[in-house]
């Protein structure tokens, strides 16, 4: 029997551990993912293990409810001692999720700590990992730092000021590069209340008043100079539904234009409002040499008495319908036919429709699908997603890992993927499905760090 996450942890063979020891130390690319700026510059020490545990991870937020947690626990008014000690006891027969791996992964990298977390251990831990925090003065930057992470791309809407961008690019102690991205999802999101007020913010941003579609659009343009002019290199969409038709540019300006006096919008109205928009969108992140990236199939809010009690982004989402994929080929053929395509990478919440997606990227120069996201970030979920890339695409353009995390203890993660990375190729290796020779060094060290300084260029 092998020993609890040993050295040979998830590693199933020697081919397995050689290439993953090869090439363990490469930096970290993260290329996705939702930390604050705010605090990456600030840096603030950490005072509790509980608070970087529990601020803002909805991963185990969610953990903690589906153990039948009582709120005041999770997000509630508990101290962060009594919040530690709940995660530990729910997170002591979470046998199969990845936040049993994660969180042992978590402890330690960065606190040195190898003892399991359950309810008997969590308060001798809890000391632990607060002297540790004292003795280290932990903070977002020292953990970055430690994590050995070399560029990261942050989460930003186009109304943000950008304003803690600028101030860490002009602070040269602080060697990560940190880049903003721009998610147009609120600018999307014509039918949701307070949608002028947005505009009002997005007009204030753009210097210029935002009065029809045509002013919208100079708008975008100017946030996108701005944003390229602090290191941007990429955009995201993560809204609810996909369209599943192109409307003309007059019909997205009568559907703007009815947003704008809260008229009622209809449901085709809006598909091909955002149709319309999903394709302008790609043109404009084509001129600024911009990576464009569709996050598919998510149920956002779907309890309402959740978002009611601590809005959105609290672990409150799910799975949703899988995204028709001949709806994603047909925006992405319109933007060709245009050309308008740019560098474009498709993640999927649902499994069953990533070998889709994998095969149709094959048709379009420039389209990849990137890592298992989300809920199918996890084991079983990394693997299929690396078979399914593999079968139908080509695996060495790879993207690999992202955090997509608000959690600055997420960059254990990385090792959990490269470690399943190597093992599968490792398996190949030793199953003689591949040849044990440079190119699977370089197949696993391009997929680690490499590939994404490639897809930049």
């Amino acid at each position: 029997m092998s020993d609890f996450m040993g050295p040979r942890y998830l590693l199933a063979n020697d081919t397995a551990v050689r290439l993953y020891n090869a090439c363990k130390d490469l930096p970290i690319i993260d290329y996705h993912c939702h930390l604050s700026p705010k605090e990456i510059y600030e840096d603030r020490e950490f005072s509790d293990i509980g608070e970087m545990f529990l601020g803002g991870d909805h991963y185990k937020w969610r953990l903690m409810r589906c153990h039948g947690i009582d709120e005041k626990y999770i997000t509630g008014d508990a101290s962060w001692g009594e919040k530690f000690q709940k995660y530990a006891e729910a997170l002591a027969t979470a046998a199969g999720n990845p936040l049993y791996h994660w969180t042992h992964m978590e402890l330690r990298l960065f606190f040195g700590i190898d003892t399991v977390l359950n309810g008997e251990t969590a308060g001798s831990i809890r000391e632990r990992a607060n002297a540790v925090i004292r003795e280290k003065h932990l903070s977002p930057r020292k953990l970055i730092t430690g994590a050995n992470v070399e560029y990261l791309s942050t989460t930003d809407d186009p109304a943000d000021t950008l304003e803690y961008h600028k101030l860490i690019a002009a602070d040269k102690s602080f060697a990560t590069t940190v880049t903003p991205a721009f998610r147009p999802d609120a600018l999307l999101s014509i039918r949701k209340p307070g949608y002028t007020d947005y505009i009002a913010r997005l007009s204030a941003a753009a210097e210029l008043t935002i009065s029809d579609f045509a002013a919208l659009k100079q708008a975008v343009s100017k946030r996108l100079d701005y944003f390229c002019s602090l290191g941007c290199r990429f955009t995201d969409v993560g809204i609810e539904g996909f369209p599943s038709s192109i409307g003309t540019e007059e019909e997205a300006a009568a559907a703007f234009a009815a947003a704008l006096k809260g008229k009622e919008i209809s449901d085709e109205a809006y598909d091909r409002f955002l149709g319309y928009c999903f394709v302008w969108l790609a043109g404009e992140y084509k001129k600024h040499d911009l990576v464009m990236q569709w996050h598919l199939g998510a149920k956002r809010n779907a309890s309402t008495r959740l978002f009611h009690l601590l809005g959105a982004d609290c672990g409150g989402d799910c799975v949703g319908d899988p995204v028709p994929v001949k709806d994603v080929c047909a925006v992405l053929d319109r933007c060709e036919q245009e050309n308008s395509l740019p560098k474009t990478i498709l993640y999927s919440l649902s499994g069953m429709a990533c070998p889709a997606l994998a095969a149709a990227s094959g048709s379009f120069r420039g389209v990849i699908c990137g890592a298992a996201w989300w809920f199918c970030d996890h084991k079983r979920g990394i693997i299929e997603q690396i078979e399914n890339i593999a079968e139908v695409s080509d695996l060495s353009k790879f993207l690999g890992m992202l955090t997509d995390s608000r959690s600055f203890l997420s960059y254990a993660r990385h090792d959990y993927f490269r470690r399943i990375f190597a093992s599968v190729i490792g398996q190949w290796i030793e199953d003689g499905e591949f040849v044990d020779d440079e190119n699977a060094l370089k197949l696993v060290a391009g997929v680690y760090h490499d590939n994404l300084k490639n897809y930049l260029k």
